[in-house]
């Protein structure tokens, strides 16, 4: 698909959305929220905080980033969300150091397929990178992005019989193209020479497709509360083992590859997941780094001020009824 008609593609989804309700719940299914990409959920939610550590190639040679991120999520409608992210990174070279603010992102996002009985969702999403906003130290001193994206869930609960040994199983992935806009060139900072200082260098910002994938393991499926039809209660209050693969692809330049297999548990107001971070060819670091993430569902937690949408008195639609 070209640009623009991935843009228009994204934009018929967001206006086209029907009523819905929050969470990442599909019938019997949690998604569980993913670290490296974002998850089919659109919701009233917070990440406070992310945290991450890892060892890989950037400007100026090897460099060790330990990064906090955050995320809000505020729901406009039943189904359609404004996103807002950004976080704060530490870099370290072998001789020099710096610190700075991550890339704010603003967006849109949109639940645009649901099917409870089969475990399916499907939403689109539209954010906006703010040029300049990052710190030129952690080479997030880029021009304005925009990035349309696509993220679905699909769970194997539904199986027949025979293949009940699956049922455990879901899928889940996302496709993101982050699209420089105007100037295609942003500032770093790098080692120079001299042990401890930095110099100012201009890097290229090229198009890159951000895409991944999780095969996740829900716990909920070996428990007497899976009948097999619909359920009584939202699937809550269990692990979910999962394994995420992460891949970023620029237009130019070698790609990004990483394996992160993880623990999710989810309770009513909040998941915690902690992965470790596996390189997966040269490029995606040397050595295995780690990740963290806490994740509060702001409207459950705290109703009486995310109890309802902003801009709609619509009633929620049921997340677990099969009709």
């Amino acid at each position: 698909m070209t640009k623009p008609g991935l843009l228009v593609a994204v934009a018929a989804a967001l206006l086209g959305a029907q009523s819905a309700h929050a969470h990442g719940i599909a019938g019997n299914r949690y998604f569980a929220g993913t670290i490296t990409f974002d998850d089919p959920a659109v919701a009233d939610e917070a990440i406070l905080p992310g945290f991450s550590t890892l060892n890989h190639p950037a400007q100026g040679g090897n460099v060790s980033d330990t990064r906090f991120n955050w995320s809000f999520d505020r729901l406009l409608t039943p189904t359609v969300a404004v996103t807002f992210d950004g976080g704060w990174i530490s870099r370290n070279w072998s001789t020099a150091q710096s610190s700075g603010l991550d890339t704010t992102n603003v967006g849109i996002k949109a639940e645009v397929f649901r099917n409870n009985q089969h475990e399916a969702l499907i939403s689109a999403g539209l954010a906006w990178g703010i040029g300049r906003s990052g710190a030129a130290g952690v080479d997030a001193n880029g021009p304005n992005t925009i990035q349309p994206g696509v993220f679905f869930g699909k769970g194997f609960g539904d199986l027949p019989d025979q293949a009940a040994w699956l049922r455990p199983f879901a899928v889940t992935g996302a496709i993101v193209d982050e699209m420089p806009v105007g100037t295609t060139t942003g500032t770093a900072l790098v080692p120079n020479l001299a042990p401890g200082m930095l110099q100012s260098i201009q890097v290229p910002k090229v198009e890159t497709l951000h895409w991944g994938f999780s095969i996740q393991y829900s716990t909920y499926y070996l428990t007497s509360r899976f009948t097999g039809g619909a359920p009584k209660e939202e699937p809550l209050n269990q692990f979910v083992p999962l394994v995420e693969f992460a891949f970023d692809n620029p237009r130019v330049g070698a790609p990004v590859a990483t394996m992160n297999p993880g623990l999710a548990y989810v309770a009513v107001t909040w998941q915690v997941a902690a992965e470790a971070i596996v390189p997966r060819n040269r490029d995606s670091g040397g050595a295995t780094g780690f990740r963290m993430q806490l994740l509060f569902f702001i409207d459950d937690a705290l109703p009486s001020i995310f109890g309802k949408p902003l801009l709609s008195d619509q009633p929620d639609r049921s997340l677990i009824a099969w009709h």
